[in-house]
């Protein structure tokens, strides 16, 4: 995702210090017998790291069962082994049909495969908000949403409102509303260049919709550089 320039700092503000890496798609494809410990061990470390990563959204929840912070994380554990497996089929799917000579039958291969990705992931999403409401409450269940999409939501509304203090109540729902659609889509994402790319369409949308609204966003990114850098000095002061 492309970070946006200083005067539009509203807009990387939420993605400073959040990208993080995530774990290669691991493609399942059939390995000769002298690479099938390497297979093993690439699951193993992919296991690892999705499951320190649901350990660390589980933590933000602060839950005091034990028992059921375990639920939570194996839940969460699934949802990533599920994401990955469809992302993966995909993938592979896509790169046989563009291996193929007609062109034009290979886009319309490539859009029915990635079209029926799409339906499954819709699916998965739905049940796995449903797993995790049969543990949580919502609040918590939207904190694990955040976990799952390094926390722009909150930070890019926050950013909102400080670089435009006079925003109504209607453009404050309208940035809210945008926002959480595009964690939603974010959660299935299978990498943070994606997971990043799905909020940028996301507040794009919302720069047409303020700078109609009669907003100077240029301006305005200036004007709340320079509050910050006054706020920074008073502070060293």
């Amino acid at each position: 995702m492309t970070l946006i320039k200083k005067s539009s700092r509203f807009i990387c503000f939420a993605c400073i210090g959040l990208l993080v890496s995530t774990v290669p798609v691991l493609a399942q494809e059939t390995k000769p017998a002298a690479a099938k410990e390497s297979a093993a061990d690439k699951e193993a470390a992919y296991t690892r790291t999705i499951t320190q990563r649901a350990d660390k959204i589980v933590k933000t929840l602060n839950l005091p069962d034990e028992a059921k912070s375990a639920k939570v994380r194996d839940i969460i554990v699934q949802q990533y082994r599920d994401l990955n497996e469809i992302h993966s089929e995909r993938d592979v799917q896509v790169k046989a049909a563009k291996a193929g000579e007609d062109k034009k039958a290979a886009e319309a291969q490539v859009k029915n495969i990635e079209e029926k990705a799409s339906t499954r992931l819709d699916k998965l999403h739905g049940k796995y908000l449903a797993k995790l409401s049969g543990h949580l409450t919502t609040t918590h269940v939207d904190q694990v949403k955040d976990g799952m999409t390094y926390g722009v939501l909150p930070i890019t509304y926050k950013g909102y409102l400080a670089m435009l203090p006079d925003l109504t109540e209607p453009q404050k729902a309208f940035i809210m509303t945008s926002l959480v659609e595009a964690r939603e889509k974010a959660m299935d994402a299978e990498s943070s260049e994606k997971k990043h790319g799905w909020f940028g369409k996301y507040k794009g949308r919302i720069n047409n919709y303020l700078s109609a609204a009669g907003y100077d966003l240029k301006k305005a990114g200036e004007e709340w550089d320079k509050r910050l850098k006054a706020e920074a000095a008073a502070k060293a002061k």
